[in-house]
């Protein structure tokens, strides 16, 4: 809770233990970075699905990613999320998407994915297209898929779609 603030802290919590018991989120993948047994960075990716002729591509968003307060800019999160699109690719991923900072997540591959044929669940303001992201775990999809993104029952609502 301390990576968000109080606040928003709260709001990250209930998602996330929402979408570990969301039935529309699995397979999901968690991932957690430990100092000294205590835990200071946490990733969760989560089953979408393409709305679209396309349903053989498997699909995940990356939500939340969470690291300490005190923590940040340590390059724990960036641990997680690469180690996080490894094992995701090492079991057939084709696409990982996110709503996050524009010049965080390029840093790791990810890429705006309105030009690129991709609607996220809920519209995102012109103003922060580009932080409607995806990366492509599986050579040939982008390119040759186009398709609005659903996402798991749980984070499917508009306050969770807001950069």
């Amino acid at each position: 809770m301390s990576a968000f603030g109080q606040a928003q802290g709260q709001e990250i919590v209930e998602l996330v233990h929402g979408l570990f018991g969301d039935e529309t989120a699995k397979p999901l993948l968690s991932l957690v970075a430990e100092i000294n047994g205590k835990i200071v960075g946490h990733i969760l990716f989560t089953r979408a699905i393409l709305q679209s002729e396309y349903q053989g591509v498997s699909v995940r968003i990356l939500a939340p990613l969470a690291v300490s307060r005190e923590l940040q800019g340590e390059g724990i999160g960036g641990s997680l999320i690469m180690e996080g699109l490894k094992q995701l690719a090492e079991s057939g991923v084709g696409l990982v998407f996110v709503l996050g900072h524009p010049s965080y997540y390029p840093k790791y591959g990810f890429r705006p994915a309105g030009v690129l044929g991709f609607e996220a669940p809920y519209p995102i303001p012109s103003v922060h297209a580009d932080a409607w992201m995806v990366q492509e775990l599986q050579p040939g999809v982008i390119g040759n898929v186009q398709s609005r993104i659903q996402c798991a029952e749980v984070l499917d609502e508009p306050q969770h779609w807001r950069e």
